[in-house]
């Protein structure tokens, strides 16, 4: 089942279910789960396999209910049955199952609030003032993650009010995704590593080239 992620800071899921699917995704995986053998005995199995960069990567798939397990979230919505695996309840809690916003695009979107971790397994040690350590973050954990997707963040520098000015270059410029992808994961990582940092500002001019400030 094709599909795609996409973060949008505006999607909140306000049915109580761990991951909402919209009525027009339901229309779509109820017509593609028609074409199964036992299409009321499957539900959408919908699981968090990994990291790829800033994102998570995802697997959609129709299972049988009888094999679903006893601590996996289950909900009925409008006749699907939606299967979240235990292992990927917390991270896909409160996103969005949907159809892509652009007439004409293929698949199927996930809008997930949660980001990967960009700090977890990774013992750093930052030492001086905010802006040293926000640069060893930067060139340690997050711009290896952006480096999936081409890109790179830059400290542009740090104010008396300890707010961090952040640019976003290469594959990230110019990215309608790039802001969305600043504050679920950058800004986020940074704020909860140097909790003297009061907030990060994304100073990227997106119209631009390549290395707008400079130029």
């Amino acid at each position: 089942m094709a599909y795609e992620t996409q973060i949008d800071e505006t999607t909140t899921a306000e049915s109580g279910h761990v991951l909402t699917v919209t009525e027009r995704a339901i229309e779509k995986v109820l017509e593609i789960r028609a074409g199964e053998d036992d299409p009321d005995g499957v539900g959408l199995r919908v699981a968090i396999t990994g990291v790829y960069g800033v994102d998570f990567t995802y697997d959609l798939a129709f299972d049988p209910i009888a094999d679903v397990a006893a601590d996996d979230d289950v909900s009925e919505q409008s006749g699907l049955t939606v299967i979240v695996p235990a292992d990927s309840v917390d991270r896909l809690r409160g996103a969005t199952l949907d159809l892509p916003a652009m007439d004409g695009q293929g698949g199927l979107v996930i809008r997930n609030p949660n980001r990967p971790n960009p700090l977890e397994d990774m013992d750093l040690e930052l030492e001086g003032d905010v802006a040293t350590k926000v640069g060893v973050l930067l060139e340690k954990s997050i711009n290896p993650s952006l480096a999936a997707h081409g890109g790179f963040a830059t400290l542009l520098g740090v104010d008396e009010s300890q707010d961090v000015y952040i640019t976003m270059g290469g594959g990230c410029q110019g990215c309608a995704m790039s802001r969305a992808t600043l504050t679920n994961g950058i800004r986020a990582a940074i704020k909860e590593t140097i909790p003297e940092v009061r907030d990060v500002i994304d100073a990227t001019d997106h119209t631009a080239g390549e290395n707008p400030f400079y130029s």
